[in-house]
């Protein structure tokens, strides 16, 4: 059974698994530089799924001047396509919809697909981050 934990930047042990697995993912995996990783950290609002006690993924979201941002979502590996990341981001969308403001992301490309799943609608021209391809997804209103 998994179990996702919610938890704020001030909470070390849990903090340090959630950015565990981003290094693994972002900076290992994708070749992302750790400077552009690690940002607005105190501002973000954090979650970690589990089994048992191990963490397999991450996510986190902000409040920005355009509405909730949603961010560094991540899931290790050997555990990708098991449904993880939607169970973590309908977690996340069960939290930020109460607060009845615009849900965003930017989506690499290859997540599009998944973020369309869940409601979002891909916005404007391609952009890079990080020197990786992504578009501006809106999460869908009606």
């Amino acid at each position: 059974m998994y179990d996702v934990k919610k938890f704020s930047f001030s909470d070390k042990e849990l903090a340090d698994q959630a950015f565990a697995i981003r290094h693994k993912v972002f900076v290992e995996e994708e070749g992302v530089d750790p400077k552009l990783e690690y940002d607005h950290e105190e501002d973000s609002h954090y979650y970690l799924l589990f089994l048992a006690t191990k963490a397999l993924a991450t996510a986190r979201w902000r409040e920005t001047e355009k509405g909730i941002k949603l961010e560094r979502f991540a899931v290790l590996p050997e555990f990708r396509n098991r449904g993880l990341g939607g169970i973590i981001l309908k977690e996340v969308l069960s939290d930020v919809n109460k607060l009845e403001k615009t849900v965003y992301l930017h989506s690499q490309l290859r997540a599009i697909p998944f973020y369309e799943r869940h409601g979002f609608i891909k916005q404007g021209e391609i952009f890079y981050e990080a020197s990786m391809g992504h578009y501006l997804m809106q999460l869908r209103t009606t």
